[in-house]
């Protein structure tokens, strides 16, 4: 990953914006933000097969340098490997105790599988807020809140594109204070691994 002057973050930004992505990837990040009240009450679940590692780390550094710790995640495991650390050692049935103050955002390249999908009912009825970051998953996005389908066929970023592009988005604030060069530090950092998502560069 490599870092971006000014220029290119404006010219990156001029690209997308045509395409009513960084709208779309704001407005998720703003709404996702606003529902995250409570402390270790944003719990994030993919598939069984395809964990949302990159997604859950990028929002725990958010969550840290924006100084929010409401917005630091809990990553809910299918199957966490005994002895793991306590952040990776939490279980599935965890979205069984999810409460009315918390919110569940489910990331998932894949179609929903059953198992998955009645585990996001199960948290809805219980009065949870429920987010979707998919590929075009209707029956995942009709039981959630709030969605963001990335569709292949017409997305102009790709699937990890779009995880950095709400990332980045969900801790801005311009009314709060800091230090106006460490953001725009920061800015630059995110949209250049926004780049080499985009590009097909692996993701960090």
């Amino acid at each position: 990953m490599w870092a971006m002057n000014p220029d290119q973050v404006a010219t990156l930004r001029a690209l997308l914006a045509p395409t009513g992505w960084l709208d779309r990837t704001s407005s998720f990040a703003r709404a996702l933000r606003r529902s995250a009240r409570t402390r270790n009450g944003l719990l994030i679940v993919g598939t069984a097969g395809d964990e949302p590692w990159h997604m859950t780390a990028h929002l725990t550094d958010e969550s840290r340098y924006a100084g929010i710790p409401e917005l630091a995640p809990t990553l809910v495991r299918w199957a966490p490997e005994p002895g793991a650390p306590a952040h990776l050692s939490v279980g599935i049935d965890r979205l069984r105790a999810a409460t009315r103050a918390e919110t569940l955002l489910v990331v998932s390249e894949q179609i929903a599988p059953a198992e998955l999908l009645e585990r996001v009912r199960d948290v809805r009825r219980a009065g949870a807020t429920v987010f979707a970051l998919d590929q075009d998953d209707p029956e995942l996005d009709q039981l959630a809140h709030e969605s963001l389908p990335v569709s292949p066929a017409t997305a102009p970023v790709s699937f990890d594109g779009a995880q950095h592009l709400v990332t980045s988005s969900i801790a801005a604030d311009p009314g709060r204070p800091g230090s106006p060069g460490a953001s725009d530090r920061r800015l630059r950092s995110r949209l250049a691994r926004l780049l080499d998502a985009v590009s097909g560069t692996p993701a960090d």
